[in-house]
């Protein structure tokens, strides 16, 4: 754990996602970012990420693209974006703080593994800089809740850079589909299970040849307690921390005694 929270006052904010440089998610985040410190710089991708993961881009080279002060656009994954922001726009003096999203649907559960939101969370905290996920969850495409994000992010940030930060470990915040005045509560949580892939469609081209889509269907589990699934399907916001080691400590024990 780090010794002391960080201090927003003085903080200079990265802000990245992956549904790309003009999502409103992307904006939101980087208004909110505006109200809790002076200096905030927004590196994000050209277009949309969805589903990157921890992807670098390594069989071309990269382009940045300056659109305003301290604001770039990056045709690479989101992860290329937290790199680039970090080793070479802000290298004069290191963000303080990394946010990424508002991702526009959540990533709960298995997500986390696909994501692109996540996975630039992930780069920052690689780098040795404090980060946030976050995901707006809807039932509708239309109808995304984002009153509900804007409501509720400015505390979660105040909340969690106030505590001491733990080392290698980023924060998933989901945020569930209700509107401002309906949630129930901010909750901390642990990873769910929500597997995608239940919705792969065969189909045949014009041509006759066949081709797949994989959809957004996902095989979910919302009744565990204490999941991030189960809180935002209960109308709470998750907060669940997400470490990088993904070393299974009992199994190692066991392996240990055979592979001493």
């Amino acid at each position: 754990m780090s010794e002391a929270g960080i201090d927003l006052a003085s903080a200079r904010i990265l802000v990245s996602n992956d549904d790309g440089i003009n999502a409103p998610g992307l904006k939101l985040l980087a208004k909110i970012a505006r109200s809790l410190c002076r200096e905030v710089w927004v590196v994000a991708p050209e277009r949309e990420q969805s589903g990157a993961s921890h992807s670098l881009t390594l069989d071309r080279p990269l382009r940045v693209r300056r659109l305003g002060a301290r604001r770039y656009a990056v045709d690479g994954t989101p992860t290329d974006c937290v790199l680039l922001a970090v080793k070479i726009l802000m290298r004069d003096k290191r963000p303080t703080l990394m946010l990424s999203g508002v991702n526009a649907g959540a990533n709960l559960g298995e997500d986390v593994t696909y994501s692109g939101t996540v996975a630039a969370a992930m780069e920052a905290t690689l780098l040795e800089v404090p980060a946030i996920a976050f995901s707006q969850h809807y039932a509708e495409r239309r109808k995304i809740p984002w009153a509900t994000a804007g409501a509720q992010a400015p505390e979660v940030i105040r909340r969690l850079t106030a505590l001491r930060w733990p080392r290698e470990t980023l924060i998933n915040v989901n945020f569930p589909a209700v509107p401002p005045d309906k949630i129930t509560g901010i909750v901390a949580t642990r990873q769910g299970r929500r597997k995608i892939g239940e919705g792969v469609v065969e189909r045949v081209d014009p041509r006759g040849r066949p081709y797949y889509w994989i959809g957004p269907m996902r095989e979910e589990w919302p009744d565990i307690p204490g999941t991030d699934l189960h809180a935002v399907t209960s109308g709470k916001v998750s907060i669940t921390p997400v470490c990088l080691d993904l070393t299974n400590s009992s199994a190692l024990a066991e392996l240990r005694k055979v592979f001493p």
